[in-house]
Parts: structure tokens; sequence; C-alpha cells
């Protein structure tokens, strides 16, 4: 029978990462991670499950060569550090899923095998010894958490020798020995700086030349962190944004610079990103801004500052952008007096449901 492939990409560092964070945002960030290794397959590899904090993909009667392989595990490895560091470099929340979600570290298990099948819920999943050898071989000997292994079998069919190396790979010989079986592989740790990370957009921060022409503070009996969860987390908004017919928006993306969401309101779609600006250092701020208003734009920032561990204070700036003529006419007769009214809602709505 023709070997098939068994691929497994496993974030490294979950049980300690979920188990010391912030549970909501630690599944945002895992999850995010998950869909960023899928979309870096680039060998139609088939995807049996998802397991966890790990990928089980198959190829079915087929292993790609040497070069092909070794290919996909760089791209699943560029993929997957490309996108720590966007969300090291735009992050705006500082809970501490967001703030170690850089020290995750990925591991990938390839092996090989004669497979079966079995059907679950109408699914078709692999199944055999093969499968389980793949999964046991994520439990090794192997003194690092960041690296690619690749076992006896499938090195044979695609002719990587011992101590194959290049730019990226440093294949040394590792072996384990399992229920009584001793199975052999190749092993190369991966060093981060080697890898050729892909591009991002970083947001630029707000520089405002001009005073908000809306400030209201006040003051919350809740600590920083909640408040601002309260506040980026747009399954909230409703409890505490009247108006809105409904928000649109990724359910499992960490609110961070750049991110994108549109609020619909009489049938109007205002779309929205997320922005920040410079401030102090012990405040929180999370900006918004769109343009789907009647002026050029208008941006709207949510300042913190933790009064004590179960205080903080809210400061809402409002900072409509009116380079025309017409629009600060606009803003002066009609706008300023409704953006105020609706902030100060907004606010009171939100103390009442952080009170509970």
């Amino acid at each position: 029978m023709v070997s098939s492939l068994l691929f497994i990409p496993d974030i490294s560092g979950f049980t300690h990462f979920v188990q010391n964070t912030e549970i909501a945002h630690s599944q945002h960030v895992i999850s995010e991670l998950l869909e960023v290794l899928i979309e870096a397959n680039t060998q139609d590899l088939k995807l049996a499950e998802v397991e966890g904090d790990a990928l089980f993909f198959y190829k079915e009667k087929e292993v790609p060569s040497q070069e092909k392989l070794l290919a996909q595990v760089e791209t699943m490895f560029t993929a997957f550090y490309s996108h720590l560091k966007l969300l090291e470099k735009n992050r705006i929340c500082p809970c501490n899923a967001c703030a170690t979600a850089p020290n995750l570290e990925l591991k990938i298990v390839v092996h090989c095998g004669e497979l079966q099948f079995i059907t679950v819920q109408n699914k078709h999943k692999p199944f055999g010894e093969s499968v389980i050898e793949a999964h046991r071989l994520l439990k090794n000997s192997i003194a690092s958490d960041n690296y690619v292994l690749i076992s006896d079998k499938v090195s044979a069919i695609v002719g990587l020798r011992e101590n194959y190396r290049s730019k990226l790979y440093d294949f040394v010989k590792g072996k384990d020995l399992y229920d009584g079986k001793e199975i052999g592989y190749l092993f190369s740790t991966i060093d981060n700086a080697k890898l050729k990370l892909n591009s991002f957009a970083v947001p630029e921060e707000v520089v405002l030349d001009h005073s908000p022409s809306v400030v209201l503070t006040k003051e919350f009996d809740v600590k920083a962190t909640q408040l601002l969860e309260y506040i980026t987390n747009y399954g909230y908004r409703h409890y505490w944004v009247k108006g809105v017919d409904k928000i649109e928006y990724n359910p499992d993306e960490v609110t961070r610079s750049g991110t994108e969401h549109v609020c619909v309101i009489d049938g109007k779609r205002l779309k929205f990103t997320t922005i920040t600006k410079k401030g102090n250092p012990d405040e929180i701020i999370y900006g918004e801004r769109t343009t789907d208003v009647p002026l050029e734009g208008l941006c709207q920032f949510f300042i913190i500052k933790p009064i004590s561990d179960k205080k903080c204070l809210l400061t809402i700036e409002v900072y409509p952008e009116t380079r025309s003529l017409l629009s600060k006419v606009i803003l002066f007769l009609f706008i300023k007096r409704a953006i105020k009214k609706s902030v100060r809602t907004s606010i009171d709505n939100l103390i009442e449901y952080v009170r509970g």
C-alpha cells in the first residue's frame, strides 16, 4: 500500500498559556494562530481535525518531495511567527494573554504510513497505527519546543539524511521508545531569527493637532483591564450603546490596532478602524476612527486610568475631523450637540451595565 503523509503542527506552551492567562483572550489568540497555520497549507493537505492547540493534517497515498515538504514546514513557521509579531506590535490590551502570546512556540511532527479511515458523525477521519505513532511522536525527548521532527519512515521516502543543513535547518538523529517500540526520527530546532517574516501594516499613532470637541469623564467601580474588555469586546456593545441594529466583527479575533468592525444604525453601515494615540504610561488607550459620517472623519478615544485594583477613571474624547468650511458649519450647528448627548448616554449605560 502507498504511504500517506501525516502532518501535525502543535502550538507549544498552550497549556501553561491558558492556565495562567485570561481565558477569553487566550482562546482568541490560539484560534487566530490555528487559522494562520491552516491558511499556510501549500501542499493541499487535508485537515482531519483541530485538536485543541494542534492541527492534524494528512495527504492520502502521497508523500511530497523533500523540497516541497521542507518548504511547507518553513511556510508554516514563517506564518506562525509573523502573526505573533503582528500581535506583539499592534496590541492595545495589557492582559496577560495578549502580553505573553509572543512566548508561544511551534513544533511540527511529520510521519507517514498506511491509513485506514473511520466515519464519526459523517466525518471521514484517518485511523490506524500510523496515526497513533504520529501523535506519540509529539511526546519526545527533544530539548526544545520549537522544532520540526521528521520520522525515519518519511526521511527514507524523501531522501532526507542525517546532518542535512541549510540556512534554516540543521537535522540531527533522535529516537524514542513508545510501548516497547523504538521510533527513530530526524529533527531540527528552528532559529526564528533565520525566518523571513511576512510584512504587515503597523498602524500609525494618530497625532491630533487640535483639542477634542467632546470630553466626558466618569469613575467606574471595576478593574481597568475589565473595563477595557467591556469596551473593546464588541459582543458587549449592545448592552451600553443604544440605537445600534447590530455590530459586525470577528468574534475570534483579539481587538488590536488596525482591526475593523462595522456598526449598523438604521440600515447605514459605519466602518470603524481601531487606532491609538500617545498617552501617559499609566493609561490604557483604545480608539476608533470612521469616515462614514457627514464630516471628513471622526475619532473617538477611550482613556482608562487605574485608581485602585477595583476602580478606574474613564475619559472619552471625541475629535470630529473638519477640514472644509461646510464641515465646520455642520459640526457647529448640528453634530456636536448630538455627539455629546450620545456619548453621555452611552457612558451612563456602561456604568449601569458594569454595576450589573
